[in-house]
C-alpha cells in the first residue's frame, strides 16, 4: 500500500497566517463538520500541487475569508500527528492589506489580543506556536512602516 510505517499516507501540507492587524491576529474557527471541528484556528489551508506554501496562504486567506494579506517569514514549521492523519504545518507571520473578513469556509472569525489567546479552543498542533505567540507577540505584530499607497508594491517585495 502507502509504504509509510502503520500504513499511513503522508502528512497533509498546510499553510497557515498569523496575520496582523492593529496588533492583533486574526482567528478562524473551523467548520462543526471538518476535521477538528468548531476548533480555532489561524486561518490557512491544504496545499495545492505546484503551489509554494505562500501562494496557497494567499489563495486560502482569500477563499476562506475574501481577504488580502501580505506573506512574510515562516515562523513555525512542524509535522503534527493525529489518530486519523498527520498534517504537516507552516505558519508565517503576515500584516493584513485590505478587504474586511467574511465567514466564507469557516464558522467565524476574531481579531484577537494576547490576552484573548487562552480563550479560545485551538488543536494540539497549534500548542508550540501559541506559546510561542505569546512570548514573542510585540515583535511578531511589528512590520515596516507603510503608506496604504504601496500595498500593490507589496505584492512584488517576497523575492519569491
Amino acid at each position: 500500500m502507502s509504504g509509510v510505517a502503520g500504513g499511513k499516507s503522508q502528512p497533509i501540507e498546510v499553510a497557515a497566517g498569523l496575520v496582523f492587524r492593529d496588533g492583533k491576529v486574526l482567528i478562524t474557527q473551523r467548520l462543526p463538520d471538518a476535521h477538528l471541528g468548531s476548533l480555532w484556528e489561524f486561518p490557512g489551508g491544504k496545499r495545492e500541487g505546484g503551489e509554494s506554501f505562500e501562494e496557497c496562504l494567499r489563495r486560502e486567506l482569500t477563499e476562506e475569508l475574501g481577504i488580502e494579506a501580505q506573506v512574510y517569514e515562516a515562523v513555525e514549521e512542524l509535522t503534527h500527528h493525529y489518530p486519523e492523519r498527520s498534517v504537516h504545518l507552516k505558519f508565517f507571520r503576515c500584516r493584513w492589506l485590505r478587504h474586511e473578513p467574511k465567514a466564507i469556509l469557516c464558522s467565524d472569525w476574531a481579531w484577537i489580543g494576547p490576552e484573548q489567546l487562552a480563550n479560545y479552543p485551538f488543536p494540539a498542533a497549534d500548542a508550540r506556536l501559541l506559546e510561542k505567540l505569546r512570548t514573542n507577540w510585540q515583535e511578531m505584530a511589528q512590520f515596516p512602516v507603510s503608506t496604504r499607497g504601496d500595498q500593490e508594491a507589496d505584492h512584488g517585495e517576497s523575492g519569491s
